[in-house]
């Protein structure tokens, strides 16, 4: 080799260590690397997740952090060691989201979070869709607006750093509109009670966030949501860049509550249903074959443990939003199983 291919080479070696030291994971203190090492290490999981929003993540009436996203974190926990208070939830804004897991200062992110193209590449690794939503807009019910058409010139009131913000003004940008002085908190209790004090004549976020703000208004009846959507809004939890084996092991788990519903495995049944003679049910609960749990260091009843804990996927939603739920009524709608008309789907564990 000549002198001159020789200093190339050892200049590309040199340039791709500098590289390596420069990682994501590096940038962070290595804290991306090791996620499921440390989770175990620590004995519990590290959830951001929200304390103000009813239904998804909010303190019930003895102070204990509860809600759909909630028991999604709790799920994760209890698969882990079959403990579903095994949790640390952090409560963080929405502009905190990014930060939050972009620098692993979360193990995984549960707080109403649309998965979007650049939030992938920047902020952390989406894992499943959850919660299929659609951004909306609320309006006092005396306000004379009843379509999307009647709010040109309308104040609204909207959280900042959200993508409800953009969709806002790509909406009225759309339209050939001017947004005229909307009102912008990164507080998302301020938005609303601004809203709700008659300061703007709507206010805008996923139909979800509006059905569980409007439910704690002071006068629910007094506000009507729009019919109509002018966005999709994926939800799912996300964890940091960094850890293909705690991405796997989150997924797998929402995957084993979504197949639970639709096999029929319940919180009260899921201890009967080990000795099933399907094998579909047989593997979901570690009674059939390794579908992978021994390659992520999870124990064989793994996701067993996580569905006596929290119930299945539909037992979750039932909970919070459904007729007879602790928190608000929430029609299900394109939340059903996919065998039920709607778009929930999970690989089988196999």
């Amino acid at each position: 080799m000549s002198s001159k291919r020789l200093l190339t080479f050892v200049m590309l070696i040199a340039l791709a260590l500098v590289a390596a030291a420069c990682s994501p994971a590096e940038e962070t203190g290595g804290e991306s690397a090791d996620i499921l090492a440390r989770v175990l290490e620590r004995g519990n999981v590290v959830c951001g997740g929200r304390t103000d929003l009813t239904g998804f993540g909010y303190l019930d009436e003895n102070g204990r952090n509860v809600g759909f996203d909630i028991d999604l974190c709790r799920a994760v926990a209890a698969a882990l060691f079959n403990d579903p208070e095994a949790v640390e939830i952090v409560p963080i804004t929405a502009a905190d989201r990014g930060p939050s897991i972009q620098n692993a200062e979360v193990d995984l992110l549960t707080r109403n979070v649309t998965w979007t193209s650049s939030r992938d590449a920047q902020w952390g690794n989406f894992t499943i869709i959850t919660f299929y939503d659609g951004q909306g807009f609320m309006v006092p019910a005396d306000s004379g607006i009843e379509t999307l058409d009647d709010l040109e010139g309308a104040r609204v009131c909207v959280t900042s750093g959200t993508t409800t913000e953009t969709n806002l003004a790509t909406f009225y940008s759309s339209r050939g509109w001017e947004l005229i002085d909307p009102f912008v908190s990164e507080e998302t209790a301020t938005v609303y009670s601004t809203y709700e004090s008659g300061a703007c004549d709507a206010t805008t976020s996923d139909m979800s966030q509006l059905a569980a703000i409007r439910s704690g208004f002071a006068n629910p009846d007094d506000h009507v949501i729009l019919a109509e959507t002018i966005s999709k809004e994926p939800l799912t939890a996300a964890v940091p860049h960094g850890d293909d084996a705690w991405f796997d092991v989150v997924k797998m788990v929402l995957f084993g509550l979504i197949n639970a519903e639709e096999y029929g495995v319940t919180q009260a049944n899921v201890e009967q249903m080990k000795s099933s003679g399907d094998p579909r049910i047989a593997n979901l609960l570690g009674a059939g074959a390794d579908w992978g749990y021994s390659d992520l260091g999870l124990e064989a009843d793994a996701i067993a443990n996580a569905i006596a804990a929290v119930g299945n996927y539909g037992e979750v939603y039932d909970r919070y939003l459904g007729p007879d739920g602790i928190a608000f009524t929430l029609p299900r709608n394109l939340n059903e199983l996919w065998i039920n008309g709607g778009l929930i789907y999970a690989p089988d564990l196999k």
